[in-house]
């Protein structure tokens, strides 16, 4: 009975960890661009490793996250106190967000446009707002900053956090489904291969040319992803996008050139938030075309075969009638 047991508890205990090293892999990508205190980013993947990894696989991983946010932040935070407190939010946050997700009846899938809005303004925009209001308070209370940089640490933050959801988390959900194509041919390939470079090559070009802002190039791409390619395209373009824009900003390049650093942060985010958007809105309103249109042939289908069996046999079908008199 005992050996029974260990089954489960152990690998409950092999999802946490993996959950909290995942977190922790994250977070050390992340800090690579921070903004404010050295830890505070304009796109923080751990959010979106911590929402997947409660969609995926259920409440009971919350631990791993815990353990995960405070590793990376007891070497950051200016005491433990504020570092338990900063643990606490950033675990609530995707929590909190996972439940307003399942309440509204949300789909991993992500192939509804109620799937999408639901992630974008439950899961990114208002979840978020727990992780960071708790973290820019704990930051003023401890005296790490001072009261008058709460709402541009806390703006950072949320933006960070938010985009964190909506770039991460579709393109984990979206891993964990991926399969080889068994019935792609070589066109399809090098179709996907051309999006592939020309997504980065265009990103490149429109995110550091100098004294320029071609940012505007980017749409295309990412229409051409939505529509070949759906989900499965749309969110790996929007993962490279924004991190290329980020790596730009970061080196203040193109249309981030300029001094004022939240002048470049809105535009960053602006542009990111559009990427993703974009995106994920029109992969799922594509999707879900295509499920209706596949849902109507099988209705048709279905109606088909009904009128071919009420029709009658050509054996009841005489001429001239046996009934009729003759003329």
């Amino acid at each position: 009975m005992r050996s029974a047991e260990i089954g489960p508890l152990g690998s409950a205990a092999l999802r946490i960890l993996a959950v909290a090293a995942v977190y922790y892999a994250a977070a050390q990508v992340g800090l690579l661009h921070q903004l404010v205190r050295d830890q505070v980013t304009p796109l923080w993947p751990p959010t979106g490793v911590a929402l997947a990894a409660l969609l995926m696989m259920g409440l009971r991983v919350w631990p791993g996250i815990a353990l995960g946010a405070f590793l990376v932040n007891v070497f950051l935070g200016p005491s433990l106190v504020s570092v338990l407190a900063i643990t606490a939010g950033n675990t609530l946050a995707p929590v909190c967000a996972c439940l307003m997700l399942r309440r509204a009846g949300f789909r991993n899938e992500l192939d509804r446009l109620r799937d999408v809005l639901a992630l974008v303004f439950l899961g990114a925009l208002a979840g978020m707002l727990i992780s960071s209001t708790i973290g820019s308070g704990v930051l003023v209370l401890s005296g790490a900053l001072d009261a008058g940089d709460f709402w541009p640490t806390w703006s950072v933050w949320w933006t960070g956090d938010a985009m964190g959801i909506l770039v991460v988390t579709p393109f984990l959900l979206v891993l964990r489904r991926a399969r080889w194509p068994s019935r792609a041919g070589p066109g399809r390939w090098l179709e996907a291969v051309a999006l592939a470079f020309g997504t980065v090559f265009v990103t490149l070009v429109a995110t550091r040319a100098p004294e320029s802002n071609l940012l505007f190039l980017i749409s295309p791409s990412l229409i051409w992803a939505a529509f070949r390619f759906r989900l499965a395209g749309a969110a790996p373009c929007a993962l490279v996008v924004s991190t290329l824009a980020i790596m730009a900003a970061a080196d203040e390049r193109g249309p981030f050139a300029s001094d004022d650093v939240f002048a470049n942060m809105v535009t960053l985010q602006a542009f990111n938030g559009t990427t993703a958007l974009t995106a994920l809105l029109l992969a799922a309103v594509i999707t879900e075309r295509d499920t209706t249109h596949e849902e109507i042939k099988r209705v048709c289908a279905r109606l088909a075969e009904m009128v071919s069996r009420m029709e009658p046999g050509p054996e009841s079908y005489e001429y001239p009638p046996e009934n009729d008199p003759p003329p």
